[in-house]
């Protein structure tokens, strides 16, 4: 008998816990569900992009005229364009600029009298605010002084835009006959804030 005893008690703790739970699962009815908040954070960099050149390199091929009364002078060049397509910058505030280096001939001796070394240019970038960049090259003859650079306006919104670099009014100091060689010049177009670039 004492074995029934105990099974019976044991069967009574039983019972006396599951109704013990059963009020519990019928007060948790009230409210059916919880809600605890999560914070998720994260950041976007502030960049710009330029977009690939439609062209790397600008070939402006036979420089001076090489027949007629301006033989050995400056010929009438053409305007060369290159495109930085889906050129952006995700923030407001940004401001193209642009760095121009005069084209100078690979021989670096002083030239004759009635020579030159250098040919001059103007540098523009358009499409990104109403207020263009611009720079204009004034290297003297003997190719110093070769360096130029222009800010545009500043554009106040985030922006994607097509940017059109112009290369224009090929020059030569004093209009001298061009020492014969290979010529170089370079063009850097800078997309960033506005106060860095300015």
């Amino acid at each position: 008998m004492p074995s029934a005893s105990r099974s019976t008690k044991v069967m009574q703790g039983l019972g006396a816990f599951v109704l013990a739970a059963t009020p519990a699962t019928a007060m948790g009815q009230a409210s059916a569900d919880d809600r605890g908040n999560v914070g998720v954070n994260g950041q976007v960099a502030s960049i710009c992009i330029l977009g690939d050149p439609s062209s790397a390199t600008v070939d402006l091929g036979q420089m001076a005229a090489t027949s007629g009364s301006r033989a050995g002078h400056i010929a009438a060049l053409p305007a060369q364009t290159v495109t930085l397509p889906a050129s952006f910058c995700n923030f407001a505030g940004s401001a193209v600029q642009i760095d121009a280096t005069a084209l100078l001939a690979d021989d670096t001796s002083p030239p004759q009298p009635g020579f030159a070394r250098a040919v001059n240019f103007t540098a523009t970038a358009t499409g990104w605010t109403s207020g263009d960049a611009a720079a204009t090259t004034a290297a003297l003859g003997d190719g110093t002084s070769a360096s130029s650079s222009g800010t545009g306006t500043t554009q106040p919104l985030p922006k994607i835009a097509d940017i059109d670099v112009t290369l224009s009014d090929f020059t030569v100091p004093g209009d001298r006959i061009l020492v014969a060689g290979q010529y170089a010049g370079t063009v850097v177009i800078t997309l960033g804030p506005a106060a860095a670039v300015n």
